[in-house]
């Protein structure tokens, strides 16, 4: 690294540093160094997906969103994966689940965060959102409970990134079974956004966190961990969302090829 380029990166100067790349740089990874972008939590694994699908000789994933509510993550995510589609040669479909009617109705007790949500939150203006999407994003509304195997049971490229902004319990577990149903489809690395894991009212006994847990303990074959190594090569190291991604590992999968590789199936994808 050069002194010009250490400089850069330092307060001040990486201010200054990241309006440039972001209004100038076309390359995915910088863009991803310095999180140059609206969400650089979805173009992290968005991008590390895409270099996950190219090792295992995948030419195409899914990018998934889990509660899209007015739509700007969806938008944000079709966005992520134009620029890393162009520079990686993976195909990317991008795929939001919502009722379209807002959060549905709450499980009776505090594992759904009665304090804190209530049901119909965070409608959706279906029409002025489709206005918004590209050929490439297809929205599915309905209860994620219904929408979910369905979508499994279909004929789709296997998730890449998948960001749980379903707040409550109950809808994140429900969709965690794209993860575990009969016929999933994942990359041996598939990488997570989990939203509501870092508030004041988030503990290991409810919401996301509690779905996580309990997905762990009923899945032998795919586990969720943290994202470790992830602030490796970041500029911006302090940002919060670091802390609230996430990899499953699919254990099958890695144990089939275990055998037909010589070398270990590693990467740096920070």
């Amino acid at each position: 690294m050069s002194i010009l380029q250490r400089i850069c990166e330092e307060p001040p100067f990486r201010l200054a540093a990241y309006l440039f790349v972001r209004r100038f740089s076309r390359s995915a990874h910088t863009i991803n160094r310095w999180g140059a972008v609206d969400r650089p939590n979805y173009f992290a694994g968005v991008l590390a997906a895409a270099k996950q699908a190219a090792k295992e000789g995948v030419p195409e994933i899914s990018a998934i969103e889990f509660g899209v509510a007015g739509g700007n993550g969806l938008v944000a995510l079709q966005d992520c994966a134009a620029i890393v589609e162009r520079e990686t040669r993976v195909k990317i479909r991008v795929f939001g689940f919502d009722t379209g009617e807002g959060l549905p109705e709450l499980c009776n007790d505090y594992r759904d965060h009665p304090d804190t949500w209530r049901r119909s939150d965070y409608k959706m203006d279906v029409g002025k959102l489709k206005q918004r999407l590209a050929q490439r994003t297809e929205l599915r509304l309905g209860n994620i409970r219904d929408t979910v195997p369905v979508f499994v049971a279909e004929a789709h490229a296997p998730a890449g990134f998948i960001s749980f902004d379903a707040d409550l319990y109950s809808s994140t577990v429900d969709a965690l079974r794209l993860l575990s149903l009969p016929g999933r489809k994942m990359l041996r690395r598939t990488f997570l956004y989990f939203d509501d894991v870092d508030y004041v009212f988030n503990h290991r006994f409810a919401g996301e966190l509690l779905a996580i847990d309990e997905f762990n303990e009923a899945n032998p074959l795919v586990k969720i961990d943290h994202w470790r190594g992830l602030k490796t090569g970041r500029v911006f190291t302090e940002e919060p969302w670091l802390g609230q991604m996430y990899i499953a590992h699919d254990l099958e999968a890695i144990s089939k090829c275990a055998l037909s590789r010589a070398p270990a199936d590693f990467l740096s994808l920070a």
